[in-house]
């Protein structure tokens, strides 16, 4: 009653067109990584799983189609036959393209945990698509959790074990780009090759430590591809701490990633 009565006031006094707008509830696809609720956390897990099998069929059909198979001459010849010998209709062997590798780099820091798990969560549900996904977890430091991904249950419980087991802080617990960068290049950046695709998931938010952008510059010259994807809408970068133009030179592409529908057009231009 106390309800009605309040909205009986709400259209009164700002119409009914604006109260509407207020109350409307967005789309779970719509909603802002950063600052969803508990409820619309769920709402997304709730979409996120049949999205996800959706994704990886188109992701699968467009590495067949996009790529076009070596000539095939005996079946090329044979159809000539029909054209006074000229190769008119060249035939193409069927396509059989080798899958890419997937490192992902995590930011895990409070400001854009939500958003690295759904990211996360999205990337090993895909991992058919690749020859093999390896994860990686930093805030101040960098820890490889593929195992933790692959034996938990679900990624809210891997989401637990990793904070219990405090991964990727090594330091303050404050975010450190440089440091996280710097350390994944020394341990593992010998392991990246032309046949992997790199994505970085966080805001690039320094807390005005060195970004050590020297060091995704090696990452991107051993990779076949660098992504990032930044939660934080565009209008922001760069303000404050924010140093994604230091490391958007080394990158394919930097991609505004701030809920399920701009993840989803991310991974439809993956290939």
């Amino acid at each position: 009653m106390v309800e009605a009565q309040v909205r009986r006031h709400l259209v009164d006094d700002r119409g009914a067109a604006a109260v509407a707008r207020t109350l409307r509830r967005p789309l779970p696809e719509d909603v802002d990584f950063l600052t969803s609720s508990r409820d619309q956390i769920a709402d997304m897990r709730a979409v996120l799983d049949p999205l996800t099998r959706k994704m990886a069929t188109r992701l699968s059909a467009k590495r067949r189609h996009k790529r076009r198979g070596t000539l095939d001459f005996r079946r090329t010849v044979r159809r000539s036959l029909s054209t006074g010998g000229v190769p008119v209709r060249p035939a193409f062997r069927k396509p059989h393209p080798a899958k890419p590798e997937l490192f992902v780099l995590a930011d895990i820091s409070g400001s854009v945990a939500t958003f690295a798990a759904f990211t996360l969560q999205l990337m090993y549900a895909l991992r058919s698509q690749f020859s093999r996904v390896r994860s990686f977890v930093f805030v101040d430091g960098v820890d490889e959790v593929t195992d933790v991904l692959q034996q938990a249950p679900d990624v809210v419980e891997a989401a637990r074990y990793i904070n219990a087991a405090g991964s990727g802080v090594w330091l303050d617990g404050r975010s450190d780009y440089g440091h996280a960068l710097t350390t994944f290049w020394d341990i593992w950046g010998a392991q990246v090759r032309r046949r992997t695709t790199v994505i970085v998931l966080g805001d690039a938010r320094t807390n005005y430590h060195d970004p050590c952008e020297g060091a995704l510059k090696g990452v991107s010259q051993r990779a076949g591809h660098v992504f990032w994807l930044n939660p934080e809408p565009s209008s922001a970068w760069n303000s404050g701490d924010s140093v994604i133009a230091r490391y958007q030179p080394f990158c394919d592409a930097v991609y505004e990633c701030r809920n399920i529908r701009q993840l989803r057009a991310f991974v439809e231009d993956l290939d």
